[in-house]
């Protein structure tokens, strides 16, 4: 069964670390990466740009909107995903608690 686990994270959070400190959680989620693919669970695993780059699309009937930036004021924001194959939930959320990023 796929399941996809969603990274929510705070930017506070990645203004305190030092650059070593996220280089070191860059390195530990792409080792968890390929540790994953290798096991066959890694089906995709994507980080995503920040809420500043956002732009919100809203089409009603013929009309289309797009508002530049979240769509809403946060703490935390989607910053990624990993999309995995496991036999069941309990896997899948022991999958997720051992994502580098989920500390």
């Amino acid at each position: 069964m796929q399941y996809l686990c969603l990274v929510y994270v705070q930017e506070s959070t990645f203004a305190a670390m030092t650059p070593d400190e996220q280089h070191a959680l860059d390195a530990a989620s792409l080792a968890n990466d390929e540790e994953l693919r290798l096991s066959g669970h890694l089906i995709l695993a994507q980080a995503l740009q920040n809420p500043d780059s956002a732009v919100t699309v809203r089409v009603r009937g013929d009309s289309v909107s797009t508002t530049v930036g979240p769509f809403a004021e946060t703490t935390e924001h989607l910053g990624g995903f990993v999309f995995v194959e496991a036999r069941d939930l309990n896997e899948a959320i022991g999958i997720a608690t051992r994502l580098p990023i989920a500390r």
